[in-house]
């Protein structure tokens, strides 16, 4: 399916403010970009790099005042994720140099401390897609999705302590179970299509069978009509807006929409 999404983002600023936006998908596995768009009010000067984790991000000094950032994006997606349900483990020793950093301990997510509750969870079960399968399986089942459970500062520990979070809890404990496994897992953030209320989501790919496969705690069964804009560790690496100053957000809105070819 051709999807058309946008973001649209108000700040107030109390003096002169760097900012980090990270707002941009880039083509790869399961997603072409076909045309996107941004504009700045104040247009102001940017800078843009990719980060380590390869994503695209603007980089500014915002005017004291109010500032506001748009992007729009037209992208071509499958309407299913890919499975694997035989995919097996890579050894640590032949994965890929840059999947190793999705195997470590992260700020949200504390693998070396979960090792017990993934080896309950996972037990009989030998294709690493399969357990980590039945990770999201265990969450979707075990974790009640409720707003205003958790917040910004929330582990993996603390939602299996509370069993109540959002999106981004839900993936914490996800890749938590995964990398105590020994499974690389690494957070992503994007648009999902037909998402009841819209808004930014989050989900998680685990590397097995020497590719990422897509994972999402929240639902029930595979979806696709994923648009990704960034990935990183947990949720401190993917930030879509990072501000240094007096500098708030005062409004944000999402929008995924079908679009003609």
């Amino acid at each position: 399916m051709r999807l058309s999404a946008g973001c649209h983002l108000s700040f107030e600023a109390l003096a002169p403010s760097p900012l980090i936006l990270m707002l941009r998908p880039r083509s790869g596995l399961g997603q072409r970009v076909v045309e996107e768009a941004y504009r700045f009010e104040p247009n102001y000067p940017v800078a843009e790099y990719v980060d380590t984790y390869g994503n695209l991000c603007q980089r500014l000094l915002i005017p004291e005042g109010l500032f506001y950032a748009e992007t729009t994006v037209t992208v071509e997606t499958p309407d299913t994720i890919d499975i694997a349900s035989n995919a097996a483990f890579v050894p640590v020793q032949e994965l890929p140099d840059y999947t190793l950093q999705f195997l470590l301990p992260s700020r949200y997510c504390q693998s070396d401390l979960l090792g017990d509750l993934a080896n309950e969870i996972v037990l009989g079960i030998e294709s690493a897609y399969g357990q980590v399968d039945a990770i999201r399986h265990w969450i979707h089942r075990h974790i009640e999705y409720r707003y205003d459970t958790s917040n910004m500062s929330t582990s993996a520990m603390e939602t299996v302590d509370i069993r109540m979070g959002v999106c981004r809890d839900f993936v914490h404990l996800g890749m938590a179970l995964c990398r105590s496994l020994t499974i690389p897992s690494r957070m992503v953030v994007g648009y999902l299509y037909q998402l009841d209320p819209m808004d930014l989501h989050a989900w998680f790919e685990a590397f097995v069978g020497g590719r990422w496969y897509t994972f999402d705690p929240t639902q029930a069964a595979p979806w696709g009509n994923r648009i990704a804009i960034a990935y990183g560790r947990d949720a401190a690496d993917v930030a879509l807006a990072t501000q240094f100053g007096p500098l708030a957000l005062t409004e944000m809105n999402v929008w995924v929409h079908a679009s003609e070819p």
